[in-house]
């Protein structure tokens, strides 16, 4: 069983330059926490407020859903705060929980996937190997992300078919077996208290159009984005430490809608995996300073991305 080749920080830095990326996190992962939940609160306020803007806040707040994942990805490598207690409650309960997810079952699902990246065992490769797909494949696929129906598969089919013992087809991805199919209970608890609140603040819709909406589509929308920009059609990917993964130079649309709190930068997570996300951009900097730069597979933007997932 081979795992996935490995790099030393000692062998691309000296002592100096990797000093600080070494630092334990101290509240700035919390507070990326409180500036995600912000952004939800703000972008449902003026919704209701201003209807004309829902459209926007159903895209906004559908990314930040995704952002939630990211910090929950940052708690699964103890990345929010140097209190692993604290960590793992605010990544459970703040992150995990309300997109429909389990810390405790990410975090092993997640350390395999580092361990064999893009190897025979990687949980994730599933997800890259179709790629490059024809340009009617990935349409197929975003349509079905943005009009529900991976949503209703995973979210609906998937937790009948636990509770039933049986076997949704197209739902046996490893993530949604293991993480999806674990959080169900805390999901529809969590996320009743919710609507409880925004019932109790006179707006009860909100909850249906600025929550669980963005959910149902952008938020798998933009996830799929993320999938195929982290892995799919990377060359070298299962021998080579510098090309595991691939980052993307994202503009600030593409932060704002696509890829936020820093996911963009994936080759250097995959590199160095405790470097915290708010790091990424400065230790991008530094190995694209480096020889070894050079083998990593970076590209100028998601769009670029999905060309090359159509090519051929």
């Amino acid at each position: 069983m081979p795992a996935a080749p490995r790099v030393s920080p000692a062998a691309v830095f000296t002592t100096e330059e990797w000093a600080p990326f070494q630092r334990r996190p101290g509240a700035i992962g919390l507070l990326l926490v409180a500036h995600c939940w912000g952004v939800i609160a703000l972008s449902m306020a003026a919704a209701v407020v201003w209807p004309l803007l829902i459209p926007l806040a159903i895209v906004i707040i559908g990314t930040r859903q995704l952002g939630l994942a990211i910090l929950m990805h940052e708690a699964a490598h103890g990345a929010l705060s140097r209190n692993l207690k604290l960590n793992d409650l605010v990544g459970h309960w703040l992150c995990a929980v309300p997109v429909g997810a389990s810390l405790s079952a990410y975090r092993p699902y997640h350390l395999s996937h580092h361990r064999f990246a893009q190897q025979p065992e990687d949980p994730d490769k599933v997800l890259s190997d179709p790629f490059p797909v024809s340009p009617a494949s990935l349409r197929r696929k975003m349509i079905r992300d943005l009009t529900g129906q991976t949503f209703f598969k995973q979210r609906v089919l998937l937790p009948l078919a636990v509770l039933r013992r049986a076997r949704v087809e197209g739902a046996n991805h490893a993530y949604d077996a293991a993480v999806i199919s674990r959080s169900i209970v805390a999901f529809l608890a969590v996320n009743a208290g919710l609507a409880v609140v925004l019932a109790l603040a006179g707006a009860w819709w909100a909850f249906w159009i600025l929550w669980i909406l963005p959910m149902a589509t952008w938020f798998p929308f933009v996830t799929r984005l993320r999938n195929i920009a982290e892995h799919a059609c990377v060359e070298g990917s299962a021998e080579d430490a510098f090309r595991a993964a691939r980052t993307t130079r994202a503009s600030w649309w593409e932060r704002a809608f696509i890829a936020p709190y820093w996911v963009n930068f994936h080759a250097e997570h995959h590199l160095f995996m405790h470097v915290p996300c708010w790091k990424l951009p400065q230790l991008h900097r530094r190995l694209q300073r480096k020889p070894e730069g050079a083998r990593m597979e970076v590209a100028p933007g998601y769009l670029a991305v999905l060309r090359q997932a159509t090519r051929g």
